[in-house]
């Protein structure tokens, strides 16, 4: 069964479409579409993941913005204001005059975390974010506590 296809029109700034162009190059994609295609569909499975994480959590938010973009680092501020009880440390660097680069550490509930990351990659001018998770509630032994050393 053969699906019916949209066209879409999409503007992107010729930096990122070169960039795009060359992966779709290295990757062997027949088109352009093909690799809009693989890459929407890697970002509906990330969303669907996100929206699947479940229970307390502990994680990171890693993200990159436009410092110079009007606005945002109030927007990033009131943001993360609001969700001052999960977070528990954030760190920025400069990466060069114009972008920052942002790990937020984070624990709480897996609903309120991936609220926080959606609202801040929704932002205009935040241009990579990532999320990563783990079940807080799970222990992690040292193996060296079962060693026993004999001289």
């Amino acid at each position: 069964m053969e699906k019916e296809l949209m066209r879409i029109g999409v503007s992107l700034p010729d930096t990122l479409l070169d960039k795009f162009d060359g992966i779709i190059e290295s990757r062997g994609y027949s088109s352009r579409s093909e690799g809009v295609r693989d890459a929407i569909r890697t970002y509906i499975s990330y969303y669907e993941w996100m929206n699947n994480i479940k229970g307390h959590r502990a994680g990171t938010i890693t993200f990159i913005y436009d410092s110079t973009k009007r606005g945002l680092s109030n927007a990033l501020t009131d943001i993360q204001h609001h969700y001052s009880h999960i977070i528990k440390s954030s760190v920025y660097i400069h990466l060069d005059n114009e972008a920052c680069f942002e790990v937020v550490i984070l624990k709480g509930e897996s609903e309120e975390i991936a609220e926080l990351a959606e609202s801040l990659m929704a932002l205009k001018g935040v241009k990579f974010s990532k999320l990563t998770t783990v079940d807080s509630n799970e222990t992690i032994q040292d193996p060296s506590e079962n060693m026993k050393i004999t001289a």
